[in-house]
């Protein structure tokens, strides 16, 4: 895997949200962290810029969001997608509806989610399942599949695996992660500043420590045959990958 000689080698290790309970407090408050976090890191905007330069007179009508714990960061994105929609009148505000799967091996999806979603003119719904096997085994097809904060937990033999069913099933994959450079291990180090518990202090520093630099995840994307494959940094403590192709037969 390429690495740049300057920046940290690359740690994957498990982080304490995903043992922990839906209902456990420590986890509902970390929850509750990652959506400042992902405020403070730019990442639905990040996403929304992404989605609006590939699809730039419409809006895609099937999203599949992978790890996509209780659907806050896709609810942004199609949030930020509404405001551009209406600010820079590129596709209408009351486009056909869209429709977000959000894939998790926890349903933590609530029910104002889904109205909000609504709100905006798409529906959404949880599927609670095993990502590889849902990507493997049934998945329908999509305009995209968007990860948020998801890849870095994986070495890059999942990836792989990960990337070849991707391709079977989407038009596009977008995915945002962490950073790993000084400056993000650094803010990772200070959330607690902002009021985050011990289970996100601790996850921050790992997440930075399993992120991405370079084109680490384009070395990983399997045959290019048709697919657009870009990759670079993000908002301040963020890294962007793109891959947008054709729908295998």
């Amino acid at each position: 895997m390429f690495r740049s000689p300057r920046s940290m080698k690359r740690v994957v290790q498990p982080e304490l949200l995903d043992a922990l309970a839906a209902d456990d407090p420590r986890a509902i408050h970390s929850r509750r962290d990652l959506r400042r976090l992902n405020a403070c890191m730019g990442n639905a905007a990040i996403a929304a810029r992404a989605l609006r330069s590939i699809f730039p007179d419409s809006l895609p009508r099937q999203i599949i969001e992978i790890g996509a714990g209780d659907g806050a960061f896709l609810l942004s994105v199609a949030r930020a997608l509404a405001m551009s929609a209406s600010r820079e009148r590129r596709f209408p505000a009351d486009h056909e509806p869209g429709s977000a799967l959000l894939v998790d091996r926890k349903n933590l999806l609530g029910l104002e989610t889904q109205k909000r979603f609504a709100g905006l003119n798409w529906s959404a719904r949880a599927l609670q399942a095993d990502v590889f096997e849902f990507l493997e085994n049934g998945a329908p097809i999509a305009d995209v599949v968007m990860a948020n904060l998801f890849l870095h937990h994986f070495l890059p033999e999942s990836l792989d695996r990960l990337f070849r069913s991707v391709r079977r099933k989407a038009r596009v994959l977008i995915a945002i992660e962490p950073r790993r450079s000084r400056p993000a291990l650094l803010f990772s180090r200070l959330v607690g500043l902002i009021g985050c518990n011990s289970v996100t202090r601790h996850d921050a520093v790992a997440s930075v420590r399993a992120g991405f630099t370079g084109r680490e995840l384009s070395a990983l994307w399997p045959e290019r045959d048709g697919w657009r494959v870009t990759e670079q940094p993000a908002g301040p403590f963020s890294h962007l990958f793109v891959a947008c192709g054709k729908i295998d037969a």
